[in-house]
C-alpha cells in the first residue's frame, strides 16, 4: 500500500508503475484517490476550524453570562451565541462522518493501487515473460524412463490417493512409510538448516483474523486461496508468512533489534482454484501442504541486501540435496500488488526435462507494515516503517516430486544424499516394496 502523500506528489510516476503492472484498468484510481484525499483534507480542515471556534465562543458565552448578573442584554447576547454554537456543533457531526466515508473509500483505493516496483523488475504481463537469471547444478536427463512422481510412490506403498478422496476429496493425500518419512527428514533438515543460518525457529497459529489477512496479501489473492472458518472471523493459513507477519501488527520495534530473521514451520491450506494438467496433479498443487519458511523484518536500506541472501539461501538447501535449480526473475505483471521484487527458485524435472518452482523469494518493502502499522525507532528514536521479505524454505510435498526424480535409480531405488541420512535413521538408499 502506498502512502497517499507519495500518491499526491508523484501521480504521474504511480501511473506510470500500474501501466507497468499491465493494470491499465486501475489508472482512474489514482486521480479518484488524490481527489477524495483534497476532499478528506478539506474537511479536516474545516472541522479543525470550527473547533477552534467553538472554544472560543464558549468561552465568550461564559464571559457573557458572568456579565449578566450586572447587566441583563448580556444573557441575550450569550443565548444568540449558543445558538450559533449549537449550529456548528451539527455541522461538526456531519463533517465527521464525512471524513470516515472519505476516508473509507480511500483506503479501499489505497489497498488496490499496487506497489511501486523495484527498477530491476523485467517488464512482461505474465510469467512467460519471467526471466532466467542464473543456474546451478548441472541439469541431467537419465537414459531411463522417470515414472511419474505419484507412480514413485506407489511402488514404495508411500501414498493413497483414492483414500484421501473418500475422506476430504481432491487435492489431498496420505503419505506413508519411506516417503512420510522422507517428508518429514526434508523438514526437520531445513529447520536446522536455517537454525544454523542464525534464524529463530518459530511454530505460530495456523488461523489468522481478517484483519491480518488484509494487511499481508492483496484482494485477489485472498480471494484465490484463503479459506475462512465459517461464523468466525478466521481465515486458514495459505502459508506462515501470513501469521508470521501477523505477529508484528501494531508494534513499534527496537530499532537496535532489527534485523529480525525467522524460520517458520506451518501446515497451509490453499483453495487451487482451476483445472491442472497431469504433472500438477498428484501431489504437486493441493489444498494442504506443509513448509518451511524464511521471514525477515528490516531496516529499509537492508532489504534488498536480505532478498538476496534469502534466495541464495534456497539454492544452498536444495544444492546441498544434490538438485539442480535456478533462480528466474519474476517479471512486473507476474507480481502480486504488495510485491516490491519476487524471484522464483525452480528445481530441475529430469521426466518433464524443464524446471519447475519449488520456491518463491519476495521483498515487500513497506506494503506489508504500512497496513499492518508495523514501525521501528530509529537512532534518532523517530518512528520508521519497517520492511518485510520472505522466502519458501522448503514445501516438501512440491520438493518431493523435485528429490524422487533426481534421485531415481534405473532399478526404481531412491538415493538418499548425504545431508538427509541422518534423518532417516542412516539410510542411503530406499528399496521399493513392488
Amino acid at each position: 500500500m502506498l502512502d497517499i502523500r507519495f500518491i499526491r506528489e508523484n501521480p504521474d510516476l504511480v501511473k506510470q508503475n500500474i501501466k507497468n503492472k499491465y493494470q491499465t484498468a486501475k489508472l482512474p484510481m489514482v486521480d479518484e484517490v488524490i481527489a477524495l484525499d483534497t476532499a478528506y483534507r478539506a474537511a479536516i480542515t474545516e472541522g479543525d476550524s470550527l473547533r477552534a471556534n467553538r472554544n472560543k465562543l464558549s468561552k465568550q458565552i461564559g464571559m457573557l453570562m458572568g456579565q449578566a448578573k450586572k447587566d441583563p442584554s448580556k444573557a441575550a447576547e450569550a443565548e444568540e451565541i449558543k445558538k450559533l454554537v449549537t449550529a456548528q456543533a451539527d455541522r461538526l457531526k456531519e463533517l465527521e462522518t464525512q471524513e470516515a466515508a472519505l476516508q473509507e473509500k480511500m483506503q479501499t483505493l489505497l489497498y488496490a493501487i499496487p506497489q511501486m516496483i523495484d527498477p530491476s523488475v523485467p517488464l512482461g504481463p505474465d510469467d512467460s515473460c519471467n526471466v532466467e537469471v542464473e543456474r546451478f547444478g548441472e541439469p541431467a536427463v537419465p537414459e531411463y524412463p522417470i515414472p511419474y512422481h505419484v507412480e514413485i510412490m506407489e511402488a514404495f506403498e508411500g501414498i493413497d490417493l483414492d483414500a484421501a478422496g473418500r475422506v476430504a476429496g481432491n487435492g489431498f493425500y496420505y503419505l506413508m512409510g519411506d516417503i512420510a518419512r522422507l517428508h518429514e527428514a526434508v523438514l526437520a533438515y531445513a529447520r536446522d538448516f536455517m537454525i544454523d543460518k542464525g534464524f529463530t525457529y518459530v511454530i505460530p497459529p495456523f488461523m489468522i483474523h481478517g484483519n491480518v489477512v488484509q494487511g499481508v496479501m492483496s484482494f485477489p489473492e485472498m480471494d484465490a486461496m484463503m479459506y475462512k472458518i465459517e461464523g468466525e472471523d478466521l481465515y486458514l493459513i495459505g502459508t506462515s508468512e501470513h501469521s508470521m507477519i501477523g505477529r508484528f501488527i501494531d508494534q513499534t520495534l527496537e530499532g537496535a533489534k532489527l534485523p529480525l530473521t525467522l524460520t517458520s514451520y506451518s501446515p497451509c491450506f490453499r483453495k487451487e482454484k482451476g483445472a491442472h494438467g497431469i504433472e500438477e496433479r498428484g501431489v504437486y498443487r493441493i489444498h494442504q501442504f506443509e513448509k518451511q519458511e524464511m521471514i525477515v523484518v528490516c531496516k529499509p536500506e537492508d532489504s534488498a541486501a536480505w532478498y538476496d541472501k534469502l534466495w541464495k539461501n534456497s539454492v544452498e538447501l536444495f544444492r546441498s540435496m544434490e538438485i539442480p535449480v535456478r533462480q528466474l526473475d519474476c517479471c512486473s505483471g507476474d507480481l502480486a500488488d504488495l510485491k516490491v521484487k519476487s524471484c522464483d527458485i525452480e528445481a530441475w524435472s529430469p521426466r518433464q526435462q524443464k524446471y519447475f518452482e519449488v520456491c518463491s523469494c519476495s521483498n515487500l518493502g513497506d506494503a506489508q507494515a504500512r497496513r499492518l502499522r508495523i514501525r521501528y525507532k530509529d537512532a534518532e528514536g523517530k518512528s520508521q516503517l519497517a520492511h518485510t521479505l520472505n522466502n519458501t524454505c522448503v514445501a516438501p510435498p512440491r520438493m518431493l516430486i523435485a528429490f524422487l526424480e533426481n534421485h531415481y535409480q534405473a532399478d526404481g531405488s531412491v538415493t538418499i544424499p548425504a545431508v538427509l541420512q541422518p534423518y532417516m535413521g542412516g539410510k542411503k538408499v530406499l528399496i521399493p516394496n513392488k
